[in-house]
């Protein structure tokens, strides 16, 4: 063989020096590359974190459920506070609010005692905004939960509460008319102007014009609730709204009766003198006349005006504390009616218990429908309670309290023929609420 054979096979084994090169670039390029590969410390970042990670998740969904509970909790005093609220409006006093409410918090799981859970139920409430109003019903409601994943970082039971205040609105009429078809079953005539402080007009006709403002006259109530329809509505203005179309409400006072009663204590009883004359309640046949200058003063009870009627003229006084007038007739026929004219003082004010409790002026169911009650007596008139004729014509103007002032007015119609002032500011006077008793969050 020959030399230059031996080298060309050898160079033919071991490749040139350039694909020798070329070969050692290539290999220290991809252990450079290797060297500068970060791709596997994701796997070490993550392993590091994912601890955090899987506590963050589950403290999340911890605080979620807290956040679940705490909703429902509030809810729970949410309804108990409205309910337990409108029962007290409703019923006047707030004997088995308490009750009340915590059987409404029973049916959303936080039965008071059990489980931890406590449902505290006060009215006026002991805090916030309202502390100083009677009727308002402060519900607390408090279970402590125990905690899991957060018990790694924190050490007790996890406090969730809720509160919620309510306070009766509802109930507020203070003028029905009940009947149910007659076109002006209320009306206000002239130039007179109604003022129904703080409380709602309800009239049961069915009429297209069931509610007349006629005149000059205005009407300003809280809200106006019409079974039929308004004429003259311009002149009538309503916070809460006027309304046609509604359903008729129930008499407030249909359950009312008064005691059985017999013989007369008095006969066609007619005063006039200025010196003050006390009388004693019984029944009065043939009722009650109050001349000029008379000035009566009617002892707590129930006064009977049997087959005669009562008359108060002008200059004429009459005032009494816990009373209850009675018009009727023991034989069915000559049924008492009213008369109060205008320059009479009228200062009457009913029993807040007993059968008639909250009525001041009571006419019977069965007198002729229709009889006219003239209660004219204007600003010197105050009656406190209600005046229900459920089969009389009222006609009406008076109500000197204003604001401050408790009247109600249910009967057959009604006429305003003069200025008037209603309010059913009637805390312990024994009235009952007239219309839907409602209650709202204040708190």
């Amino acid at each position: 063989m020959t030399a230059h054979r031996f080298q060309r096979q050898h160079r033919d084994r071991s490749g040139s020096p350039g694909d020798v090169r070329r070969a050692a670039t290539s290999l220290i390029g991809r252990f450079s590359r290797f060297r500068r590969d970060e791709s596997g410390s994701y796997l070490v970042v993550t392993g590091m974190v994912m601890p955090a990670l899987v506590g963050v998740i589950a403290f999340g969904t911890e605080a979620g459920v807290w956040l679940v509970s705490h909703r429902s909790m509030q809810n729970a005093a949410d309804s108990a506070a409205l309910s337990a609220a409108t029962a007290y409006y409703a019923q006047g006093n707030k004997t088995g609010i308490d009750v009340q409410a915590q059987a409404v918090a029973a049916g959303y799981g936080f039965v008071n005692g059990q489980n931890n859970a406590t449902v505290t139920v006060n009215s006026p409430p002991t805090s916030g905004n309202n502390i100083a109003k009677p009727k308002a019903v402060e519900v607390i409601i408090r279970q402590p939960r125990s905690r899991s994943f957060s018990a790694l970082w924190m050490s007790g039971p996890v406090d969730i509460s809720a509160r919620s205040v309510a306070i009766g609105i509802g109930g507020k009429g203070c003028v029905v008319s009940l009947d149910r078809s007659a076109s002006g079953a209320t009306t206000s005539q002239g130039n007179a102007s109604v003022n129904l402080n703080g409380c709602s007009l309800y009239d049961n006709s069915s009429n297209g014009s069931a509610l007349v403002a006629g005149g000059t006259s205005t009407i300003t109530a809280d809200s106006v609730n019409v079974a039929g329809g308004i004429s003259g509505g311009a002149a009538i203005s309503a916070k809460d709204g006027i309304y046609t179309g509604q359903d008729p409400i129930a008499d407030p006072y249909a359950d009312a009766s008064y005691p059985s009663f017999s013989g007369c204590k008095e006969n066609n009883y007619s005063a006039q003198t200025i010196v003050p004359v006390p009388l004693e309640p019984g029944v009065y046949c043939g009722g009650m006349k109050l001349n000029a200058g008379a000035n009566v003063t009617l002892n707590p009870g129930i006064y009977y005006l049997d087959k005669g009627d009562l008359t108060v003229n002008g200059g004429a006084t009459l005032t009494g504390n816990g009373v209850t007038l009675v018009f009727t007739s023991s034989n069915g026929k000559n049924y008492a009616n009213a008369t109060i004219n205008g320059g009479a003082t009228i200062n009457l004010t009913a029993p807040s218990s007993g059968p008639t409790a909250g009525i001041v002026l009571f006419g019977d169911r069965l007198m002729t429908m229709n009889t006219a009650f003239k209660l004219d007596g204007g600003s010197s008139t105050t009656f406190t309670g209600a005046i229900y004729l459920p089969a009389g014509a009222v006609s009406f103007a008076g109500g000197a309290a204003g604001n401050n002032g408790c009247t109600q007015i249910v009967a057959n119609t009604i006429a305003f023929d003069g200025n008037s002032n209603l309010a059913v500011k009637c805390d312990g006077v024994g009235t009952k609420p007239i219309g839907s008793a409602l209650a709202k969050l204040v708190e």
